[in-house]
């Protein structure tokens, strides 16, 4: 089913932090680059300097265009030259170097995030859709980018060509910088005021662009089932409700910008007339020269141009803060699943006993439903322990809490007598091997998805877990047998196919413990056969878990555990619990006996 539009956080519901001064978020990344940075900032002064000189040049020119001599006028236009080379020198090392420093930074912003939220437990996942992540990554790195490679710089060159500017005017003639000055207050206004308008309708903006990118995400991840089920209007109606949403955003934070900009341009060049008008009146009067006056006009235009482009870089700036703050989220958010700071080692090789010592645990999105509740086991190194129960009896989520997925809200699981909270996940996640229900195929050759268990393994060794897995004959009939490209989600492979390939990836692996949920629960009769008997051979050299639903393939398993509401109620061997009578004997009836028929 479609999701629905959901709105954006609002306002309330984040920090009141969330000004310009959230690109502070950004320093981090910049740190590194600082050469570069100070480089830029030379480049952006020399220019500034350079377009505040002019001017006197031209006001020496104009006041003495007819007494200098033809050797003095040459030297000024030569000067002139000259200006005009360090201009477009500077102008063109500020564009080298700050469009450089937008992309080196927006590159480390993005392995930042995408290592950060790869590292996340799927608690997180719970909460935030891939598709919005994914937003983050390229469309806000994509604004802060434009920032970092042009605004930024546009923004402090005008800010210095204001000052400086107004600076300049105010030793040009103080009367009429100081009528120039009685204008400033009414542009600020209208800037801080609509400005704090567009940063929240900024980040809204961008919030359903997040939101419609997840919605796109869920729905191309899951296109086959959406069109096995003819939902493809209802699809495409959701999608597009939030686009539209996305788009009613982006129009108000359009139409807020341009009144600002609008408002502001008016303000600044009605003020820069008045003051034209004036000047040109002491001109006529003979209070001030025609040199000066054009001086102060290329200062007045220098300084009116400086606000109207501020004006129209602040919502850019506003738009980047928001992109800022979303990104700075992604890095800061706390993971419920943390390694010490000095984690302990364990002894290796390792042995794979493993113990849970009454574990109670909920999932984040259902607090108030046990999924498993006050269970004790301990499963001894080289033991084949299969789970069988009715679904949500807490089966996978045992599988879940010995990978550190996450961690009980109750008791401790145990690797070799060592918490898995006291161990960094990575070292003993290396000594686990995995089979999930739904095999993960990557968009890559038949060789690299099963190389993927083990990254040094050699192809004879990939090709022989591919045997032991029943998957090699299959794989050579592909078009160019292990380099066959299986596509986007293994897409051109079957199920059982697919199932065989995690199989093998896990036989690679080679690792003391043997993670299986359902891992033969998309064979054929005759592969399962085969890749039972590649897993009782692996079994016999490693601690092995298998979750099935089927039970024919646990009844040689040393010890089964029936698990039932999240708690064990019955453990043993299958003639054993069969004989128990209980819930085994009756999933072993329905299963092995014709009551199976009247399910």
């Amino acid at each position: 089913m479609a999701r629905q539009p959901k709105p954006p956080v609002t306002e309330a519901e984040r920090e009141k932090s969330k000004r310009v001064g959230a690109l502070r978020g950004l320093g981090p990344f910049l740190a590194p680059y600082r050469v570069m940075v100070v480089l830029a900032g030379m480049a952006l002064t020399l220019t500034a300097t350079v377009s505040l000189i002019l001017p006197m040049a031209v006001r020496r020119v104009v006041d003495n265009f007819g007494t200098e001599s033809d050797a003095l006028l040459d030297q000024y236009f030569v000067a002139a030259l000259g200006f005009a080379a360090l201009l477009a020198v500077g102008t063109a090392l500020r564009y080298l170097l700050v469009t450089r420093l937008g992309e080196v930074v927006v590159a480390d912003i993005r392995k930042a995030v995408f290592n950060r939220v790869l590292s996340m437990s799927p608690a997180f996942f719970e909460k935030v859709m891939t598709g919005e992540v994914l937003s983050r990554i390229t469309t806000d790195t994509t604004v802060i980018q434009s920032v970092i490679g042009s605004s930024v710089s546009v923004a402090l060159r005008n800010v210095l060509l204001f000052f400086g500017g107004l600076v300049l005017m105010l030793f040009t003639s103080a009367k009429l910088t100081g009528m120039v000055l009685l204008i400033v207050p009414m542009v600020i206004v209208p800037i801080l005021l609509l400005g704090r308008r567009l940063r929240k309708l900024s980040r809204e903006n961008q919030d359903w662009i997040a939101a419609s990118s997840g919605a796109a995400s869920e729905a191309l991840t899951s296109v086959q089932t959406v069109q096995a089920f003819t939902h493809e209007t209802q699809t495409q109606k959701s999608f597009g409700d939030v686009t539209d949403l996305s788009l009613t955003a982006a129009k108000r934070r359009i139409n807020t910008r341009a009144v600002m900009t609008m408002i502001v341009i008016f303000l600044i060049f009605t003020g820069v007339v008045g003051v034209l008008w004036i000047g040109a009146r002491d001109v006529r009067a003979g209070g001030m020269s025609v040199g000066v006056m054009v001086q102060f006009v290329i200062y007045a235009v220098l300084v009116a141009g400086a606000v109207g482009a501020l004006s129209e870089i602040w919502g850019e700036l506003q738009r980047a803060a928001g992109a800022t703050e979303r990104l700075v989220e992604l890095l800061q958010v706390d993971d419920s699943v943390q390694d010490k700071p000095e984690p302990k080692s364990l002894t290796l090789p390792v042995k794979g006993e493993i113990v849970f010592e009454d574990v109670s645990f909920s999932y984040p999105s259902r607090p108030n439903i046990s999924a498993l509740d006050q269970v004790s086991l301990t499963i001894q190194p080289g033991e084949t322990v299969a789970f069988v129960g009715p679904s949500g009896a807490g089966k996978t989520t045992v599988i879940q809490l010995l990978q550190r997925f996450y961690d009980p809200d109750k008791g401790r699981v145990l690797l070799d007598g060592v918490a898995l909270d006291d161990l960094a996940r990575e070292d003993f996640r290396r000594e686990l091997a995995l089979v999930p229900q739904d095999a993960v195929i990557f968009a890559d050759t038949a060789r690299e998805n099963i190389r993927f268990g083990r990254p040094d393994a050699s192809d004879a060794e990939v090709e022989a877990a591919a045997r032991a897995a029943a998957a090699h004959d299959f794989i050579m009939a592909l078009p160019d047998g292990y380099d066959a490209f299986v596509g986007e989600r293994g897409v051109m492979l079957s199920g059982g196919q697919k199932q065989r390939i995690a199989i093998a990836r896990a036989i690679l692996r080679d690792a003391p413990v043997l993670l299986l949920d359902e891992a033969t629960s998309a064979l054929d009769a005759e592969s399962e056969r085969l890749v039972q008997q590649a897993v009782e051979e692996m079994a016999r050299t490693r601690t092995t878990l298998i979750v099935a639903h089927r039970l024919a393939t646990v009844k040689k398993a040393d010890r089964i555990v029936v698990l039932e509401d999240g708690r064990i109620v019955a453990q043993g061997k299958h003639d054993d619990l069969v004989a128990q009578g209980g819930l085994y004997a009756k999933l072993a009836k329905l299963q092995f006996t014709d009551g199976a028929n009247s399910l």
